[in-house]
């Protein structure tokens, strides 16, 4: 390559040298006859002056915003008035350009892609990607990839690549289909997550197995979700909870500290899921902030307050002091998450108005000295059944950090694990049980006998997730080895012996023959990216995105097939009624 070096590179031992640099202008500017560049590449940019009686000018004339150039000339330093600091006291004095490529006028500044509608950002992604806090984010994640490949190499784990095409299981979210040419009528789907392949590396004896997996879930989108997605999955044999635990708390340490140079406290805090939810109402707690629940439901019961006095849950939260509409905008927050309403009230000397307030006058002692909710400040609580209550207002809590900031006060980063989750939860709609996880969780030994009864309820799974700022990037588990206690929890489930053989027939197989016990993980690694780099969207950290709409407007995918290719694997395509949203809408 003719460049020295990228532009963020130079530093003073280039002083006064001849370099050559490759890059993009980034802006032109014309002085009193001088021509001043700024010349980017992925690593910086740097100020390039062109002299008027230099040899350089007439080619320097023909250069615009972002065409591609070659520079050479003399790296020195600016003047001392004009030197900012770092690569900023240092420009190239150029004595040759060339001009490598021209380029359009793009269809949005660059420098102002904040501003500009995602939609755009996203039809010209290939732009979008060149502007420096695009750069950032993914030349972080190159750096977290770097650092666990190392990490988890120096531990003796093996990467092994798992099948993109394969068998469609139930996981908990809707399947890609493929049509497969060769077996008309049949199907593969896209894989989930490689849970069913990494148990089998485990029965075949590899102990410990990575990968950065792509995975697909056709499920619908929001800031943290995409149909397909990254997920570095890892699984151990021989080992227990507090192994896999231990492992991946030094492997989370170790890529803060190598991609951010942050130090993160080990060991992380472990959050039975009960008390995540009974005092944060969240499986996925921000614990960056307090604002614990307090529960009052014992003030209440039987009370004159006929919303609270037979609710089997009473929570309240103490809150700054709110106004009328910012309550209103609060208990819309409530509902939407399953509360009938949100009550409230506002502290008055040693008493409540507004509210119920005229429901709390015999407790308001108690209710004061329980929540220590300060001089106007507000109460807000939660009625009814106790997922729904805890859930509703751990909505409310994160509504009440983004309006007050309330995390800045705290670290920048806070992880935690989440464990002893249920094993089965009861789906009101099918009015079935159901796994939490997935159906190869292993129960908590001590609760194996409930499996069949009118308790399974309360079997604790051996599962853990782990949480970074309010966010799940992390989750797993240890797995079912023992082929009679998966006949169980497929069982529980509602599977006949029948169902299961269809949907998982091969994995029984394999778990006749000699499964050590195992568990594992697997963490949203874009999820994670996107925490770290502080970004508001996984959209942000990978670099050819779908849009919210599952759309690549760049790619304009999904797009229709021709007949003649859906002939070939034996479809026809059946509109829906009404009109049909395309990628170039």
């Amino acid at each position: 390559m003719k460049r020295t070096a990228l532009i963020g590179h130079l530093n003073d031992t280039h002083a006064h040298q001849t370099v050559t640099l490759q890059g993009w202008v980034n802006r032109r500017r014309d002085l009193g006859g001088l021509i001043f560049l700024e010349l980017r590449d992925r690593s910086g940019l740097v100020q390039v002056q062109v002299e008027p009686d230099s040899p350089a000018f007439a080619e320097a004339d023909r250069l615009r915003a972002e065409y591609v150039a070659e520079i050479e000339g003399t790296y020195q330093p600016r003047p001392e008035a004009q030197r900012k600091g770092g690569a900023a006291d240092f420009e190239v004095i150029a004595t040759r350009v060339r001009v490598l490529n021209t380029a359009r006028t793009t269809p949005f500044e660059l420098d102002k892609g904040d501003s500009v509608s995602e939609d755009i950002r996203m039809r010209y992604r290939y732009l979008d990607l060149r502007r420096p806090e695009m750069q950032r984010n993914l030349m972080l994640r190159s750096r977290a990839v770097a650092a666990v490949t190392a990490y988890l190499d120096r531990e003796g784990f093996v990467q092994v690549e798992t099948p993109m095409l394969t068998k469609s299981t139930p996981e908990g979210a809707r399947d890609f289909l493929v049509p497969s040419r060769q077996n008309p009528g049949e199907f593969y789907a896209l894989p989930q997550s490689p849970q069913l392949f990494k148990q089998m590396l485990m029965i075949a004896g590899y102990d410990r197995y990575y990968q950065l997996a792509r995975c697909f879930r056709d499920e619908d989108l929001r800031a943290d979700r995409q149909p397909d997605f990254t997920q570095l999955d890892m699984e151990m044999s021989f080992v227990e909870q507090d192994d896999v635990l231990a492992i991946q708390e030094g492997l989370m340490a170790h890529v803060f500290r190598e991609t951010l140079g942050v130090e993160l406290p080990v060991p992380f805090p472990r959050l039975p899921y009960f008390d995540a939810m009974n005092d944060y109402g969240s499986d996925k707690p921000d614990l960056r902030f307090d604002h614990k629940f307090v529960d009052v439901t014992d003030l209440f019961q039987g009370g004159e307050f006929k919303a609270f006095a037979d609710a089997q849950t009473i929570k309240v939260i103490a809150a700054p002091e709110l106004t009328r509409k910012q309550i209103d905008e609060l208990e819309r927050v409530a509902k939407q998450n399953g509360a009938r309403g949100l009550a409230w009230l506002k502290r008055d000397g040693d008493g409540f108005t507004g509210g119920v307030s005229k429901f709390v006058t015999a407790v308001a002692p108690e209710l004061l000295a329980r929540t220590g909710v300060g001089q106007g400040g507000t109460l807000l609580f939660a009625a009814g059944d106790w997922k729904k209550a805890v859930s509703a207002l751990g909505a409310v809590r994160l509504a009440l950090r983004d309006l007050f900031d309330l995390a800045a006060g705290g670290p920048q980063f806070h992880i935690s694990w989440v464990t002893d989750f249920p094993q089965l939860e009861f789906d009101e709609e099918s009015g079935t049980w159901t796994y939490m996880h997935h159906p190869f969780t292993a129960p908590h030994p001590d609760d194996l006998a409930l499996f069949g009864t009118d308790r399974q309820g309360e079997i604790r799974a051996q599962a853990y997730d782990l949480v970074l700022n309010g966010f799940e990037i992390g989750g797993g588990s240890v797995r079912i080895h023992d082929p009679a206690v998966q006949a169980q929890m497929f069982a529980a489930i509602g599977f006949s012996e029948e169902q299961a053989r269809d949907k998982f027939g091969f994995f029984m197989d394999a778990l006749e023959y000699g499964t050590p016990p195992h568990g594992g993980i697997a963490w949203g690694f874009d999820r994670l990216i996107m925490v770290m780099s502080g970004a508001s969207s996984i959209r942000e950290v990978i670099a050819f995105p779908k849009n919210n709409r599952g759309v690549d407007l760049m790619a304009q995918a999904p797009s229709p097939v021709d007949a003649a290719q859906l002939a070939e694997v034996g479809l026809e395509v059946a509109l829906p009624a009404g009109p049909v949203a395309t990628a170039s809408e």
